[in-house]
């Protein structure tokens, strides 16, 4: 994208993305805007984008997220709102627990969906 200059995701939290991923074999990893992802039958479950962790959930899920202080709609361009993807407050981002909960959340999501060819 011409014009956009995102920071780097901070090497702790790349690090926190790629062991997560490591434990769940159902993930494949890729980049995605220069960013770690993860997805499930070709669809995006989770990624990471600045110093933001990503997820995709169905509308009660975005809905429980979104009440919560620090989260709201994934933009990776102002006003360019991605839909079903949240920002992970940084304190659950910064909890394994409370981190795998959510992750777990987004990648049974993305189980419903139907693969991608």
């Amino acid at each position: 994208m011409a014009g956009t200059s995102w920071q780097k995701a901070p090497p702790e939290l790349v690090a926190a993305f790629a062991a997560l991923v490591a434990r769940r074999p159902e993930l494949s990893a890729r980049k995605m805007f220069g960013y770690p992802a993860a997805f499930v039958g070709g669809h995006l479950a989770t990624c990471l984008h600045e110093d933001r962790w990503i997820v995709r959930l169905p509308a009660e899920g975005r809905s429980e997220l979104l009440a919560m202080p620090g989260s709201g709609p994934f933009e990776p361009m102002p006003g360019r709102p991605m839909k079903e993807y949240v920002v992970l407050p940084a304190g659950i981002a910064a909890d394994p627990v409370d981190l795998d909960a959510w992750v777990d959340r987004a990648i049974a999501h993305v189980r419903t969906l139907p693969p991608k060819t």
